[in-house]
């Protein structure tokens, strides 16, 4: 209808049906159609008339036009089941599952773009229970809210070789200048999200009071409208920072809705069709970007200026200011001590305390040293390991076990000599050759004498020094079955007959 109007009064103007084409984008025979219809009406261009009067003519010449529903002749189907397609939308069943259902069950020809225009003319939307309004978030004050997202950017291949990759943007917007910041990265790890922070506090040079995020598991352990559980180590930067971090709620991308809507934009006025040779390059030319491109666009909302403009003399004096060093990144991962007093922390292993064996710990790792915490409460530190290190602490070993790593060749040798001037001379006969290589045997031997009588460990000994045979294995065999003593060897002919001669009978002279 509106159409109409303006078509016929642009004719009754003197308009030609070429200008009306250009500017109502409908083709010629079309409004030379229309046109037709006035003139057999006895009308003639400068009859006049205003738009009540031009509407009124039209719905005499075009009773199907008067017709606000846009009626057509596939919409009689629709009327036929409209009793149930309202009990439909009442049960909130969505527009495509209606069509499906009236295609068939009902085997109505209609298309489902139909449908919607018929259910839109016919239903009231206040009826509809499906239909939800959209509130508008009231203005966020200077300085009290940074909204973060991340999206996909593209995929990325080194310049030197390599594997290609996939670039998430990392994303912080402030929506009352709607300054923002873009950190790439290849992974969205626990290191990453918190460095991504840093770098965004760093870049407005200062922090909002709230942080509004999504729920990932790097951010938000456990969501929840009115308790959340926030990751330790995010938590910890929050606090370092003095800010509070106010995650979204699941699936409800509205509540951060405007660093939703520049996803997109840092994705095809930043990311494409641009090359570059590393991360860190990529990192400096996005912030760089953030300034020069993002920072003076013109926000039709913000009459003030440009967004720098704006974050300048609004909100940059209205951030929190930031602490005398920035947070230090960490992970947090967990741990069970294993009875070695080891625990094992991304292929290395730490010491704890012994007492802690079969305890689980939380573990704080930064790019330094490695931190354990047993309850809340620091157990452990020891220097951050890479690959397949090993960091053991001898004093976290029972005090048994502790004092035998610390024992050297002195500490034997006294340990010998409390047992028996036999074992102090064996022990002292093995090192005499070569001590180092000689030393754990030796250390064996004295230990023999705590779990079995020292004066069983001095008889074998003794026995072992007489035969010869030192070995660890030997004495240790010895003393197991109580360092019996050997049986005492026959002398003389043991019992020979008289007929057997002795060596001296051929030395005779008579004997030639």
């Amino acid at each position: 209808m509106t159409d109409l109007v303006e078509l016929y009064r642009g004719w009754d103007a003197g308009e030609s049906v070429s200008a009306m084409s250009n500017r109502l984008g409908l083709d010629r025979k079309t409004i030379r159609k229309y046109v037709g219809v006035a003139v057999d009406a006895g009308l003639a261009p400068g009859v006049g008339g205003g738009v009540e009067e031009w509407t009124a003519r039209i719905g005499a010449w075009f009773p199907d036009r008067a017709d606000t529903r846009l009626r057509r002749s596939s919409w009689t189907v629709f009327d036929e089941h409209e009793g149930w397609i309202r009990a439909q939308l009442d049960a909130a069943v969505t527009m495509a599952t209606i069509w499906q259902r009236l295609v068939d069950e009902y085997h109505v020809e209609g298309s489902e773009r139909s449908l919607n225009r018929w259910v839109a003319a016919t239903i009231d939307p206040v009826e509809r229970a499906g239909v939800k309004a959209t509130a508008l978030l009231p203005p966020s004050p200077p300085g009290q809210v940074g909204q973060v997202d991340y999206g996909l950017m593209g995929t990325w291949e080194p310049p030197a070789g390599g594997k290609r990759a996939r670039v998430q943007g990392w994303i912080m917007t402030l929506p009352c200048s709607r300054n923002m910041f873009v950190y790439p990265t290849i992974r969205m790890r626990q290191p990453d999200w918190e460095q991504a922070h840093v770098a965004a506090f760093e870049f407005f040079g200062g922090t909002p009071r709230r942080i509004v995020c999504d729920n990932l598991k790097t951010g938000v352990l456990k969501p929840d409208l009115y308790d959340p559980a926030i990751n330790k180590s995010y938590q910890q930067l929050a606090s370092h920072y003095g800010c509070l971090v106010d995650p979204a709620r699941v699936a409800r991308p509205k509540d951060k809705p405007f660093v939703e809507r520049v996803v997109q934009y840092v994705r095809g006025s930043w990311w494409r069709g641009r090359s570059f040779t590393s991360l860190e390059q990529m990192r400096v030319d996005a912030a760089d970007w953030c300034r020069r491109v993002a920072g003076a666009r013109q926000i039709r909302a913000m009459p003030g200026g440009a967004v720098n403009d704006v974050f300048t003399a609004v909100e940059a004096q209205a951030l929190l200011p930031l602490p005398p060093r920035p947070f230090e990144v960490a992970e947090w991962v967990t741990g069970k001590v294993a009875p070695d007093c080891h625990v094992s922390v991304k292929g290395c292993l730490y010491s704890v305390p012994y007492r802690l064996i079969g305890q689980r710990l939380d573990i704080r790792l930064t790019d330094q040293v490695a931190e354990f915490y047993y309850r809340g409460s620091l157990v452990k530190t020891h220097p951050r390991g890479w690959g397949k290190d090993r960091r053991t602490d001898i004093d976290d070993y029972p005090p048994a076990h502790a004092a035998w790593l610390h024992k050297d060749a002195v500490h034997v040798r006294a340990l010998a000599a409390r047992i028996g001037p036999a074992c102090a001379a064996l022990i002292e006969q093995r090192m005499s050759i070569n001590a180092l290589a000689a030393f754990r045997a030796c250390a064996g031997i004295v230990r023999l004498a705590e779990n079995h009588d020292p004066a069983v460990v001095e008889a074998a000994c003794r026995i072992a020094a007489t035969v010869g045979d030192t070995s660890y294995r030997t004495i240790k065999n010895l003393v197991t079955q109580g360092a019996p003593q050997p049986a005492e060897r026959p002398q003389g002919d043991n019992g020979a007959k008289g007929l057997l001669r002795g060596p001296q009978a051929f030395n005779h002279p008579t004997i030639q």
